[in-house]
């Protein structure tokens, strides 16, 4: 098995002048600890939760003793204050990227992610991203290798399709029109839509979720009742 078949793509990813506020709220969104930064299709740097435990806004800046300025002539207290301060993802990240390509053996991978200490590594191919390999891919292949896939996981992706559906109020469908579960990482959709364009959406939907490895659609067309029809029931009192 190689990168290729267990890495995460597309990656989530954002430039160098992204702002700051912006990476963040995309990790909280995406539930991931980090992203490549990439410019001109080129990975320039990788940028992580760790890089912004040290953070004055939220008083955990790292305080350096007044004696330690003279041992680097103000440099090393310039960089960090730019690591600590700045407000783009180019100013923040870690430069230093170490990266595989799409055929490196996941025992390789392994071997990258524990002896350098990271979570994650950008995989390349001819030197532009096509994918990530974090540490919960390894997990998502050693689980499929047992037979076993995390209960939490279906949960997850279905709650996430949910709220994909829940920000698409103008196709979406309407309360207790459409049952949605998620069993395996397959999608399954039970009920009515009431147009074709409304089916696609729903399936692109689902496909759009991370981890989800099908769309199973059970769904009925709607069809709006005949407002002149009027069963042929008997009057009251009638047999």
């Amino acid at each position: 098995m190689q990168a290729r078949d267990i890495m995460t793509h597309p990656a989530v990813t954002v430039r160098p002048d992204t702002p700051l506020e912006q990476v963040v709220w995309l990790m909280l969104e995406h539930r991931i600890s980090g992203m490549p930064v990439v410019e001109h299709g080129a990975v320039v740097g990788m940028i992580s939760e760790g890089d912004l435990l040290r953070r004055p806004e939220t008083g955990t800046e790292r305080r350096r003793r007044h004696w330690l300025h003279l041992l680097g002539g103000g440099e090393t207290e310039a960089a960090e204050y730019v690591r600590t301060h700045g407000m783009t993802a180019g100013e923040v990240m870690t430069p230093d990227v170490v990266s595989v390509t799409e055929t490196t053996p996941i025992e390789e991978l392994a071997a990258v992610l524990e002896s350098r200490g990271i979570k994650r590594v950008p995989v390349l191919r001819d030197g532009k991203l096509v994918g990530v390999v974090s540490r919960a891919d390894l997990l998502r292949s050693l689980g499929s290798r047992l037979g076993t896939a995390p209960r939490e996981s279906d949960r997850d992706m279905r709650a996430a399709l949910l709220a994909e559906l829940s920000r698409n109020p103008s196709w979406a469908p309407r309360p207790g029109e459409v049952t949605v579960l998620v069993q395996d990482g397959v999608v399954h959709y039970w009920g009515y839509v009431r147009s074709d364009a409304q089916r696609k959406a729903m399936i692109v939907a689902a496909e759009r979720i991370a981890r989800v490895r099908r769309v199973e659609d059970h769904m009925a067309e709607w069809v709006e009742p005949d407002p002149l029809y009027r069963p042929n029931w008997p009057s009251p009192g009638r047999p």
